[in-house]
């Protein structure tokens, strides 16, 4: 365990040093927590309105809130893949030698617009089904599910750099990226979560963004700000890793550390 977290804790530093030469890229999770925050204000004020948790109660409420909580989750999903698309493109320009714009993130993101509303679908699918057989599993239920997701997460973790590189569609892109994966890092992952904390930490970070911004606004907030920085280097991480598992080419990266991402040390 604490060899693999050696290996993430170097790749995040090296796409820590990549990211400076890129700051302004840190603008896409800034946008990103706003435009949530403006989802969650969307959803959330119309269902208080009308009765609130009278769409999540036993009966034929219980299919209303189903439906209210797959379109919340379809047009998060979209919202944050959508900026994670600009960054990880961002990214690999960097990676590729070029020098990105905010312009060149968003252009790409928005080209790939239909791919992505596409793959939010997919994945508010999965997260629906997954929650659907948690609330009504057991204890063993859960764990099961939790591991399913966990080998989802695993298998698109590829997806978003996929969509931004390929004229592929959803479908496509999750296939492609389960393929890399498992070519690329498969035999490592078994029995071995060196990954899972940065997993965490990037969901932690989003969570920073919109707490900062609710709490101090965009512009005053230093936890904002150092969140933004966090989810950049996961963006600049993410690429990096689509990077060799598809080309074989580390780039800025030490190979043998980003060969071995998911592998103790021995």
């Amino acid at each position: 365990m604490a060899g693999s977290f050696s290996n993430s804790w170097a790749l995040v530093k090296a796409s820590a040093n990549v990211l400076r030469m890129d700051k302004e890229l840190m603008v896409f999770p800034l946008l990103s927590g706003i435009a949530t925050l403006l989802v969650i204000v969307s959803f959330v004020v119309p269902v208080v309105a009308v009765g609130g948790t009278t769409f999540f109660v036993e009966g034929e409420g219980t299919y209303l809130g189903y439906v209210v909580a797959f379109l919340f989750y379809l047009v998060q999903y979209t919202v944050v893949f959508f900026f994670n698309s600009a960054l990880v493109g961002a990214a690999l320009i960097r990676l590729d030698g070029g020098d990105p714009t905010v312009s060149d993130g968003l252009a790409i993101a928005s080209k790939r617009m239909g791919s992505i509303l596409g793959y939010a679908a997919i994945a508010a699918t999965v997260g629906m089904v997954l929650r659907a057989i948690s609330e009504r599993a057991g204890f063993l239920g859960r764990l099961a599910v939790g591991l399913v997701g966990m080998a989802w997460t695993l298998a698109t973790y590829l997806a978003v750099p996929v969509l931004v590189t390929k004229d592929v569609g959803p479908f496509d892109a999750v296939k492609e990226s389960a393929a890399l994966f498992k070519r690329t890092w498969g035999e490592q992952v078994v029995g071995n979560f060196g990954m899972g904390w940065v997993a965490v930490l990037a969901g932690l970070s989003w969570a920073l963004v919109s707490v900062g911004l609710i709490v101090l606004g965009a512009q005053a907030s230093p936890w904002a700000l150092a969140a933004a920085g966090v989810v950049s280097v996961t963006g600049f991480y993410t690429a990096a890793l689509y990077r060799y598992a598809s080309t074989g080419d580390a780039g800025y990266f030490d190979p043998a550390i980003v060969g071995n991402a998911f592998r103790p040390k021995r």
